[in-house]
């Protein structure tokens, strides 16, 4: 299997540059699109999961509804995009929000290529304290 074939790495880091500009702008349509849609698919979040698309969009509407002034907009740091083969890639980045002084928040998404293009098949999202714990 080839990693990282050229043409391949770049659509990935393309379309997970789109999917990062449609999550700053909170466009929910895009971040849809972008997900698989298949009850197989999920999202683990910060304080939320959710199993296929159904879950998927009533979260992203009712996050928008609940925090409409919410500033998502954020510092990617050390992304990492691997590409396996021409159909298979995962995307891992931090992020930190000015919002959220003092933690390091985690991404990871696993990408496939459909018919139709890229999608996000599996994503989890996390937050911590962005210095590690004396110990």
């Amino acid at each position: 299997m080839e990693v990282n074939i050229p043409e391949v790495l770049a659509e990935v880091t393309a379309i997970f540059e789109a999917y990062e500009a449609a999550f700053v702008a909170d466009d929910t349509d895009e971040l849809a699109r972008l997900f698989w849609s298949d009850a197989r698919v999920l999202r683990y979040g910060i304080a939320d999961m959710q199993h296929g698309p159904e879950e998927l969009a009533a979260f992203r509407v009712a996050f928008s509804a609940a925090f409409p002034a919410f500033d998502l907009a954020r510092d990617l740091d050390r992304t990492v995009i691997t590409t396996f083969g021409r159909d298979f890639a995962t995307a891992s980045t931090l992020f930190r929000r000015a919002s959220a002084p003092g933690q390091v928040g985690r991404q990871m998404q696993t990408w496939a290529r459909f018919a139709d293009g890229w999608k996000v098949v599996a994503a989890h999202v996390s937050l911590v304290a962005d210095e590690p714990a004396e110990g």
